[in-house]
């Protein structure tokens, strides 16, 4: 066995998964030095985690890597809505929902939209960015054994192919290593909520025949009923290669052996109802649906992220959306503690602010299960309250009560009845088109590296303010007059308030952090506004 010490590294991601890569991306653009290790010796193959929703999809625009995202998608561009049928050639045919935007009305709350593209798709993307940014990500590397003192923690990994050990000696660690993972289990961290809800196998398969029994039904997925077959179809690329998920019990005895290439043949036949249909089986893959989330994400220096952190029902897609946003949130903190901006207190706000959206989130991912009769899945339509409406509001609405905020509204909560993007306190900034001299651009896209401060015409002492006040956090708070003066930096498009918009007056100011949630705002003039805006980053950041 040989074994290296490596001198230390700021931040260790175990796992290189969707979140785990995510996380890597972001600490690369904030300039945060890591160290990914992956057990498996590449990205996923296997197309799964489909959906990526409005607010993913605005991390990645301001991550630079949208476009190449949506270039990866491409070929499912035109899929929408859920079907639900007794076959694919029978009369009971009934939409669940025919488009993700109908009429369009999100391009009132975002620059960005919802995103169809699979993990095997995704993940390579993820993998090249992050690596642009300078991120050392090591597949067929797993993690042995870790330990954590006052000072950072110690990570033992072994290559699998080489055999070699490495010692890594980090400040912090990322676990998103996945709804088993070994690091939350080493910490001893419970979980909470129902458990287990159901079980399927994800069948990958090659049916060229398919397409004309599908016609021009683009769907997402496709929930076959057949009481004898049931099932869910998913398109890969609409021609010849689909994606079936058959229930699987086995708290009935079944195994995954039970699942031969010849009764996955006669299962699809059956439930599409395309009885002669040529199937080449070409992979199967077990998942697991259920409802949980840890009782801690922060340990010492160690936090969860992802499915270590929760786990939930894929319908929705919130599962891998709230994982990625969980690595975004804990990135600009981590690296605002690592340059010495702010205090270590802002990361238990990644604990309180995370874990409650988790919460909401997963309850409401079963509930829509519940709704959708997912095969496998035995609750009965109206689980939950009904707490399935409203899929914006979980997926761009939902917001911190308690956190790195500061005085949000008293009876703000985690998701909301209806969108309220308001700009208070809490919540993710609302999205307004702005042009400067040369360009155009959306309020959420000044969020990424630093905090910002928006103000109007009438703000002008607040501006000398930021410009002091930047000293207490170099690099990391910048300044915007928005408005039509000729002293403005940014001009709001087509006559829009901004100043309303953001629930303040043009004589105001709003602290955005650099994730695009509201931090702090003032709805006008004050005496002393240097004094204030000092205290105010002083307590987001925890400099106490």
């Amino acid at each position: 066995m040989k074994t290296t010490v490596e001198n230390r590294v700021p931040v260790v991601i175990v796992g290189g998964s969707l979140v785990g890569l995510s996380a890597s991306l972001f600490l690369g653009r904030l300039g945060v030095g890591h160290v990914l290790v992956e057990k498996h010796s590449d990205t996923s193959r296997h197309p799964r985690g489909r959906g990526n929703n409005v607010r993913t999809m605005e991390l990645f625009r301001a991550a630079g890597v949208e476009r190449r995202i949506r270039e990866a998608a491409s070929v499912l561009a035109d899929n929408h809505g859920i079907l639900q049928a007794g076959s694919l050639t029978g009369d009971d045919q009934e939409w669940l929902f025919r488009e993700m935007d109908p009429g369009g009305g999100l391009a009132r709350f975002s620059p960005a939209g919802w995103c169809l593209c699979s993990q095997n798709d995704l993940e390579p993307v993820l993998l090249r960015a992050a690596r642009e940014q300078g991120g050392d990500l090591r597949f067929s590397t797993e993690l042995l054994s870790f330990d954590q003192d006052r000072d950072g923690v110690s990570a033992l990994t072994k290559n699998r192919e080489t055999g070699e050990h490495t010692t890594l000696h980090a400040d912090y660690l990322i676990a998103a290593d996945g709804p088993r993972s070994p690091v939350r289990e080493r910490l001893g961290i419970g979980q909470t909520g129902p458990g287990d809800l159901f079980h399927n196998v994800s069948i990958t398969f090659r049916a060229p025949g398919l397409a004309e029994a599908v016609g021009d039904r683009r769907f997402i997925a496709c929930y076959l009923t057949n009481p004898e077959a049931d099932g869910a179809l998913l398109p890969v690329d609409n021609r010849e290669h689909w994606v079936f998920h058959a229930p699987w019990h086995p708290e009935r005895g079944e195994t995954l052996e039970d699942f031969t290439d010849q009764r996955c043949v006669r299962h699809i036949r059956e439930a599409t109802g395309v009885p002669g249909l040529a199937v080449e089986i070409t992979g199967k893959a077990p998942w697991h649906a259920a409802e949980r989330v840890a009782e801690r994400y922060v340990d010492g220096r160690v936090f969860l992220a992802g499915d270590s952190a929760h786990e939930m029902s894929p319908t929705g897609a919130f599962g891998s959306n709230t994982g990625i946003q969980d690595a975004h949130n804990l990135a600009w903190k981590l690296a605002a503690v690592l340059d010495g901006s702010a205090g270590p207190g802002l990361l238990q706000s990644y604990e309180a602010e995370r874990q409650p959206v988790a919460r909401e989130t997963s309850a409401r991912a079963s509930a829509r299960s519940a709704e959708h009769s997912h095969p496998g899945y035995d609750a009965a339509p109206g689980t939950g309250g009904g707490r399935q409406k409203g899929v914006l509001t979980v997926a761009l609405g939902y917001a911190y009560p308690r956190g790195a905020v500061i005085d949000p509204p008293a009876d703000l909560p985690v998701v909301p009845a209806r969108m309220q993007l308001t700009g208070a306190p809490g919540t993710r900034a609302p999205h307004l088109w702005l042009r400067s001299a040369t360009s155009r651009c959306s309020t959420l896209d000044l969020y990424e590296r630093s905090f910002v401060l928006l103000t109007g015409s009438g703000g002008a002492a607040w501006r000398a303010a930021a410009d002091r006040a930047a000293a207490m956090c170099p690099g990391r708070l910048v300044s915007y007059a928005v408005g039509t003066g000729p002293h403005d930096d940014l001009a709001p498009e087509e006559g829009a308030d901004w100043a309303k918009a953001h629930g303040t007056t043009p004589e105001g100011a709003v602290l955005v952090r650099p994730d695009g949630f509201v931090a702090w705002r003032s709805p006008g003039r004050v005496g002393d506004p240097e004094a204030v805006l000092r205290d105010v980053l002083r307590r987001v950041l925890c400099q106490d």
